[in-house]
């Protein structure tokens, strides 16, 4: 894809990249929940992408986001349960019941929709290791940020 992937965009700082403004932001975000309509409710069969992260998210000519690496993604039939037989993905963008039902779903797709939607307004990884324990999850980050008081636009958009 022309313009690389959205994790490129988002935190390659070798690259003299301009910042994504919010209405590039919003408009890669509606890219990526339109592929998962598609995946999910669309095609033929159910798509559980079970890898959606920034760096699978890649960005054509016009900015447009369009998902790729479907190397985990699993097919069943509308209407019926999927089975899975492990766990797997990118740490940080693993919905919490995953670990505990071991079972992929449209769903964990759309809880790391949501890590994304974060990860792409804050400018943070879902687990950002360089920072102290407190600030390590952006889930944990973003609750202590609205605890004390909400955001301010520069601690948003970096």
């Amino acid at each position: 894809m022309p313009n690389g992937s959205l994790d490129a965009w988002l935190f390659d700082t070798r690259e003299t990249r301009s910042v994504l403004d919010w209405e590039r932001r919003i408009g890669v975000l509606r890219g990526i929940v339109a592929g998962l309509v598609y995946l999910h409710e669309e095609w033929e069969q159910v798509v559980v992408h079970r890898d959606v992260k920034a760096s699978n998210v890649l960005l054509d000519g016009e900015m447009n986001a369009r998902l790729g690496d479907f190397g985990l993604a699993r097919l069943h039939e509308h209407g019926k349960d999927m089975c899975t037989t492990r766990v797997v993905g990118t740490l940080g963008y693993i919905a919490p019941e995953l670990s505990r039902t071991g079972k992929a779903t449209t769903g964990t797709d759309v809880y790391v929709f949501w890590e994304m939607l974060l990860e792409v307004a804050c400018g943070r990884r879902p687990i950002e290791p360089s920072e102290a324990a407190g600030n390590l999850v952006s889930l944990d980050w973003v609750r202590e940020c609205w605890m004390r008081g909400g955001f301010s636009r520069r601690r948003i958009l970096h």
